[in-house]
């Protein structure tokens, strides 16, 4: 359901290679949504969490590497989106749910939706800036 699209692709392998792995997270995160055997998500949630946080940090200092590397006027822009992002995450109260498992659902419903329709949008109109800069 979550996956690169040949849109998405900017050309640059190290950085398709990590957004792939971004739309991978996305997919976890759906199956864990509707997977109705497991009723506690709670634990899953919080790994999932803390994996996508240090995978996007990881991601956003190659990106921007990259970015310096090719003298992107707009690296400053760049850098404050991520980090907005980055805060975003840190948002998302896990711990405080508890056995909660309506607000379990409701949480990852809520992550799932802000990190695909932020991916996508910071791909395509955001990265390929720099991508068009490049060329």
């Amino acid at each position: 359901m979550y996956e690169m699209k040949p849109e998405y692709y900017t050309g640059i392998k190290e950085i398709d290679q990590e957004h792939a792995r971004l739309f991978e997270l996305a997919q976890e995160t759906h199956e864990l949504l509707t997977d109705d055997m497991l009723l506690d998500k709670t634990d899953s949630l919080i790994h999932l969490i803390s994996e996508l946080i240090n995978y996007t940090r990881t991601h956003f200092a190659h990106e921007e590497d990259y970015q310096r590397s090719i003298g992107y006027p707009d690296i400053d822009s760049h850098i404050a989106l991520h980090r907005k992002f980055e805060d975003k995450l840190m948002e998302f109260d896990f711990d405080s749910l508890g056995d909660d498992f309506t607000s379990q659902n409701e949480t990852t419903e809520e992550l799932l939706g802000f990190l695909t329709t932020w991916l996508i949008t910071h791909i395509m109109q955001v990265d390929m800036l720099y991508v068009k800069f490049k060329k």
